[in-house]
């Protein structure tokens, strides 16, 4: 018995499917698949029972590029940009880091993808704040704890993604 016959087809959880979901929403995003394509493709991922079913899903569209595997090693400038960029959006929300992505972020990707990551962040929160009507404003203490230890992630020179947040901006 070939064991790659096999691992293809064992079934597949919701685990599993999330990753090949993104990938198609990355796709889309890209261009790679019109509308049409890309709901018909979402479905097959959902209803997909087996690995080899799930993985003829995203076949045709390669791996997802790296933009840190290209990059190389994040120069200090930028990783204390990057840090910078979660850390004032303690006291300004999400204007810091959007004025952080729209001057530095031109010139360094690092700090555009992390100075993106907190306006996503710091949007969120205030979405969900206004909709609740104010209660959800408890939340920013647990956004102090997640800023700092984005900003520690972004000093090492690795990325950092919230957990959780809407991602209006990529």
């Amino acid at each position: 018995m070939d064991i790659t016959h096999a691992a293809r087809d064992l079934r597949v959880c919701d685990a599993e499917r999330e990753p090949v979901i993104e990938r198609l929403q990355e796709a889309y995003a890209e261009g790679r698949l019109d509308h049409g394509e890309f709901d018909l493709r979402v479905h097959l991922a959902m209803t997909a029972r087996t690995r080899g079913d799930l993985a003829a899903v995203t076949r045709d569209l390669g791996p997802v590029p790296s933009a840190q595997a290209h990059a190389g090693p994040v120069a200090g400038t930028d990783r204390m940009l990057g840090a910078a960029a979660h850390a004032v959006a303690v006291p300004t929300l999400f204007i810091g880091p959007l004025v952080l992505m729209l001057t530095r972020g031109k010139r360094s990707e690092y700090v555009r993808r992390q100075a993106a990551e907190a306006v996503n962040f710091q949007v969120t929160l205030l979405l969900v704040t206004i909709v609740t009507f104010g209660i959800g404003g408890v939340l920013y203490a647990v956004a102090w704890i997640l800023s700092v230890i984005a900003a520690v992630f972004a000093l090492a020179g690795d990325s950092f993604r919230y957990p959780w947040i809407l991602r209006l901006i990529d």
